[in-house]
């Protein structure tokens, strides 16, 4: 029976990822199947303490049980702090928590301190979170990895639904080219300098395009003059979605090694492109779907020469390539939104 859902989420002004695309496709999916769905984003900001809490406050006095006069039948939240929106019928695909006061706490991923105020707002969060996701009808997760840190540190038990890549149905297996791609926003827990550093050490005529924006940019710039390899090494800047399915098709192999990533796209949208996966030992959700020397490789972090040395073999041996990039999309043949939005709308 068709409804009336709302999908929340969160905006940080000028910025585009793996988030927003989640909710963008859950929205665009929903309707696509029957439902009357909107998308509603808040801004988020954490400048300071205090914005981020006001951040949180702000969902939570949000009222989105009625629209126009009529019920809201369910609402789909989806990150911090998005799901402190009350509502009988809430249901929680979560992408992540604020991992800055969890996972990454300690870290040089974390700017909050063991100072008495930051020690405060930590379990003020925490305490919401609890809240929060306790009242949800369910509590869906969009990988075993974020599964596992909801278990750790809320107690919290989630299943997992893998989200297809936004551009789904688009990428399709092509040549084995003389490159190896990546695509995303430039930040450092992506981790592209370990990309940029293993050109240092191929053997082979191998180059690398690495698609997105972001701030690490001008220090991928400055690393790559560094290290002399302008001429193996191309930063794409921003990529319409027209041209990122063929840049997938005609690649040697595909690089993404992020620290403890929560899912990532890339590498699902990499094996429905047929291109084997390079990652690192610590890379969270992306070793969900990859295995070392079956679907990818899997090195340890920070080993620019290891890395380099796959690299070599993928190009050296692109029958091995295309084998292991037919085992990738096999791997992920499942994945598509008919069962993602059947558990998400209580239909399967």
């Amino acid at each position: 029976m068709p409804q009336r859902i709302v999908v929340c989420s969160t905006k940080v002004p000028f910025s585009y990822g793996g988030a927003e695309m989640l909710a963008e496709s859950l929205r665009d999916a929903l309707a696509a199947r029957g439902h009357t769905v909107d998308l509603v984003e808040l801004p988020f900001a954490w400048a300071d303490r205090v914005q981020l809490l006001k951040s949180g406050l702000a969902w939570r006095l949000l009222d989105l049980t009625t629209a126009g006069g009529q019920r809201i039948d369910r609402v789909i939240a989806t990150r911090f702090p998005s799901y402190l929106i009350r509502h009988p019928n809430k249901i929680v695909w979560l992408v992540h928590q604020m991992r800055q006061v969890y996972d990454l706490l300690g870290t040089p991923h974390s700017d909050f301190s063991e100072a008495p105020r930051d020690r405060r707002v930590v379990e003020m969060v925490r305490a919401m979170d609890r809240r929060a996701l306790t009242e949800a009808r369910e509590v869906f997760t969009i990988s075993q990895n974020v599964a596992g840190r909801l278990k750790r540190f809320n107690d919290i038990a989630a299943e997992a639904l893998y989200p297809p890549p936004r551009l789904e149905g688009r990428y399709r297996p092509g040549a084995f080219g003389d490159y190896v791609f990546t695509v995303g926003r430039l930040d450092p827990l992506k981790r592209c300098d370990l990309l940029v550093r293993a050109m240092k050490h191929v053997e082979t005529p191998v180059r690398c395009r690495i698609g997105g924006t972001g701030p690490e940019r001008e220090k991928l710039e400055a690393l790559i003059e560094r290290l002399g390899v302008r001429d193996r090494v191309d930063l794409l800047g921003w990529v319409d979605d027209q041209d990122v399915p063929a840049l997938y098709a005609n690649a040697l192999g595909v690089f993404y090694a992020p620290y403890d990533e929560d899912y990532g796209y890339v590498t699902v949208e990499a094996f429905k492109a047929g291109k084997p996966v390079l990652t690192a030992a610590d890379s969270g959700g992306v070793l969900e779907f990859v295995e070392d020397g079956r679907n990818g490789f899997v090195v340890p972090p920070d080993a620019p020469r290891e890395l380099a040395a796959r690299i070599d073999a993928l190009w050296r041996d692109r029958s091995r390539a295309q084998h292991m990039g037919e085992e990738g999309r096999e791997d992920v043949a499942r994945i598509g939104w008919d069962q993602v939005v059947a558990r998400l709308t209580g239909e399967g």
